[in-house]
């Protein structure tokens, strides 16, 4: 139809009195000025009109997806083969030789490909976000899938590029790729080990964006901000930014932080040494002292009523010392500190609580307090650990107790002055 429309364009020129060549070159201008003018139009009527009004009904309507995939540009993207279907289309009508027609027809098949591609990376970019906001999304993490879908499109466009300016068909091109199969998985190694350790990921739900981690080996120890096909990004408590292999959180350890967020505590963990010469068994001033602790006067109460049963059971003389049970000064220490904890508003009581002693050492015996924080901030937290410890090693010395600490410079002065 067009063919004849032409014909009969270049006809009418002719019998205007034009020669035949001058009508021949209006007509070529003509049908190009056709083509820029369809061009411009369409690329307008898609973009001013068709996607305004798709974004008006977007931002109007409730659901969130159509406003992905206004703001990811997957229409504007898509308006751009408009203009590039009417000029692929017209070049035939445009030049003679055979040649130049066919080499701009594979630019703009080329530039259509591309077109696509872009638009295929913005959909899967809007689906991706719309799954982030969906329920299900917790906890799973597909990131990686989609970057090996955008691998394999982005792979076919290449393919499909080079079968274009090459003129062989793509299954050509596909076999012969088939001996470079070694060298490709050399190339892509990473790509391929990202890939199988992501679905390992997300399979076992071993990390997810927004998991506090720590892996040492790659001086990473904070919240994770993006996991990807290649690597995973850790924003560390400094704000620097580690970044580790993806494949390296299968292939190696890390802590995942998680479940103690999740279960509501926060460990506590650290001993104090007690030097072991001060350690030994109360006299009465002492248990009438410690009596009058608000901690410990039940406690005092009931160990002196077991205490002397005991002893009087057996019809022990506990003048003595060797004879009998006894208080110690450790033991209600030790009593005292797990009252303390307790009753502390900061420490959670339905985890694991432990105030024990470790084995003894050359550095004294150290006395461990296990305990879980209800505060999981990490500055509160903290902030509790040190209150608690400034109040033990403040309240020691009424206990008779000492802290084991190597003798300092000051020690050997006032040792020299006695």
């Amino acid at each position: 139809m067009i063919e004849k429309w032409i014909v009969a364009y270049q006809e009418l020129l002719v019998r205007a009195g034009i020669s035949e060549k001058l009508a021949v070159l209006i007509e070529n201008v003509t049908v190009i000025l056709v083509t820029v003018v369809l061009a411009i139009l369409a690329d307008f009527i898609i973009k001013k009109i068709i996607i305004t009004t798709i974004t008006r009904i977007a931002r109007k309507s409730k659901n969130i997806w159509d406003d992905i995939f206004v703001e990811r540009r997957v229409f504007n993207r898509l308006a751009h083969l408009a203009p590039a279907i009417i000029v692929h289309y017209a070049l035939q009508y445009i030049f003679d030789a055979p040649g130049l027609v066919g080499f701009l027809e594979n630019i703009t098949q080329a530039y259509m490909i591309i077109v696509i591609l872009l638009v295929i990376d913005a959909i899967l970019n809007a689906f991706h976000e719309v799954f982030i906001k969906l329920p299900v999304s917790k906890g799973r993490n597909i990131k990686g899938y989609v970057q090996v879908v955008k691998i394999i499109f982005y792979f076919t466009a290449i393919i499909l590029l080079i079968s274009i300016f090459s003129g062989q068909a793509p299954k050509a091109l596909i076999a012969g790729l088939g001996a470079m199969a070694a060298v490709l998985i050399l190339v892509f190694k990473d790509t391929i080990l990202g890939f199988v350790a992501s679905i390992q990921l997300s399979a076992n739900t071993m990390v997810n964006v927004g998991d506090w981690i720590s892996m040492p080996k790659f001086n990473a120890d904070g919240t994770v901000t993006d996991i990807s096909l290649n690597t995973v990004k850790v924003q560390n408590w400094d704000k620097t930014i580690a970044t580790i292999p993806t494949y390296a959180l299968v292939s190696e350890s890390f802590n995942n932080w998680k479940g103690m967020e999740e279960s509501g505590g926060r460990r506590i963990k650290r001993s104090i040494n007690i030097d072991m010469k001060s350690i030994g068994f109360l006299d009465k001033d002492q248990i009438e002292k410690f009596r009058k602790y608000h901690l410990l006067k039940d406690y005092i109460s009931k160990q002196e009523k077991e205490i002397d049963a005991y002893n009087e059971s057996l019809s022990l003389d506990v003048t003595t010392v060797t004879n009998g049970r006894r208080m110690t000064n450790l033991g209600t220490f030790r009593k005292y500190l797990e009252n303390y904890l307790y009753n502390h508003p900061k420490i959670h009581n339905d985890m694991t609580f432990l105030v024990r002693h470790l084995q003894p050492t050359e550095k004294g015996l150290p006395m461990e307090i296990y305990v879980f924080s209800n505060d999981q901030e990490w500055a509160n937290y903290e902030s509790i650990q040190a209150d608690i410890f400034d109040h033990i090693l403040a309240i020691i010395p009424e206990f008779g107790l000492h802290v084991f600490q190597n003798p300092t410079g000051e020690d050997f002065q006032k040792l020299a002055a006695n």
